[in-house]
């Protein structure tokens, strides 16, 4: 087999995933066929998203996946399989998703099947990708009270310290509140 064949088609993948996490529109089309298909497994949507040519995937990525939005997609283990012009992969991938400002944070995992096309141009493009979860898991950031992020977009970071601030408030609220034990005993309420 083409040990640079392979290599073309691992890099073209990490592009892929890395296009995504910066959001880097014109660059991802370029990873994809005109035509290419996509069908991601995740339920977020309450369905399967799929897309027909990569001016409908990049459409939904520039509509949906704004700056309070934060990615992380890493693949590995790839078994590739070549055939002149065409070629296949699956590949292991674990994914978080981070969406401040609805206060939910994503995490999955799955296998992707792609498909690749070496184009009139001599590159690789993506013709087909997709998956099917192996899991995916949804948390609210108001049950990770003690969440921080302290490096990010401004968006995420504004967003969580607005969250910090108002969890002290209101801790400090409580705290205020008068004390409703019963007396005779010497007691409060707090200490019980």
């Amino acid at each position: 087999m083409d040990l640079e064949t392979l290599e073309e088609i691992r890099q073209l993948k990490y592009r892929y995933l890395r296009c995504v996490d910066e959001k880097l529109w014109d660059e991802l089309a370029d990873v994809l066929t005109p035509d290419a298909t996509i069908d991601y497994g995740t339920r977020v949507y309450g369905k399967p998203l799929t897309f027909t040519g990569r001016d409908d995937l990049i459409a939904f990525f520039r509509a949906n996946l704004g700056p309070g939005i934060i990615t992380v997609h890493a693949a590995g283990q790839p078994e590739i399989t070549v055939d002149g012009a065409a070629a296949a992969g699956t590949w292991r991938f674990q994914d978080t998703v981070i969406a401040a400002e609805h206060r939910v944070v994503i995490v999955g995992s799955a296998f992707y099947q792609d498909r690749y096309q070496r184009c009139a141009d001599g590159q690789w493009r993506i013709s087909h990708t997709g998956y099917t979860r192996t899991y995916e898991a949804m948390m609210s950031l108001d049950d990770l009270p003690s969440l921080r992020f302290i490096a990010g977009p401004a968006p995420l970071l504004a967003t969580t310290a607005k969250a910090a601030r108002d969890t002290a408030k209101a801790a400090r609220d409580t705290a205020k509140e008068p004390a409703t034990g019963d007396g005779a005993s010497g007691a409060d309420a707090a200490v019980r």
